[in-house]
């Protein structure tokens, strides 16, 4: 069972830059694609990025998001730049041998970490 835990969320001013990390209790090898999603309040979950042996960003972040992962450290990471309002959320990590935007592919999940973004 791979325990995944969220952390690097926080407050900060549109324009501002954040970094995720995602912490996998296991060798990341197994399972091999791993992603972000966020839900912002009354909104559904939506996946923002996610990799296996490539990177693939949601339309709404690319260019400004960077998934990013180092096996070594079993961590995932989310480097967040020049960020929206509408980027504010709870953002979760998420890990299996699939990957896609879609959230259903997905065997593991943290329970994630928030983001707030200010006009």
């Amino acid at each position: 069972q791979v325990q995944l835990v969220e952390s690097g969320g926080g407050s900060v001013q549109a324009g501002g830059s954040l970094r995720l990390s995602c912490v996998a209790s296991e060798n990341l090898y197994s399972p091999s694609c791993m992603g972000w999603f966020r839900q912002a309040p009354g909104k559904e979950r939506e996946g923002v990025a996610y990799m296996c042996n490539n990177e693939y960003y949601a339309d709404s972040v690319k260019g400004r998001f960077t998934i990013s992962r180092d096996n070594a450290k079993n961590t995932l990471y989310l480097q967040m730049n020049s960020l929206k309002a509408e980027d504010t959320g709870m953002y979760y990590c998420a890990a299996g041998r699939y990957g896609s935007l879609g959230s259903s592919v997905y065997d593991y999940w943290g329970r994630g970490t928030e983001v707030t973004v200010s006009s």
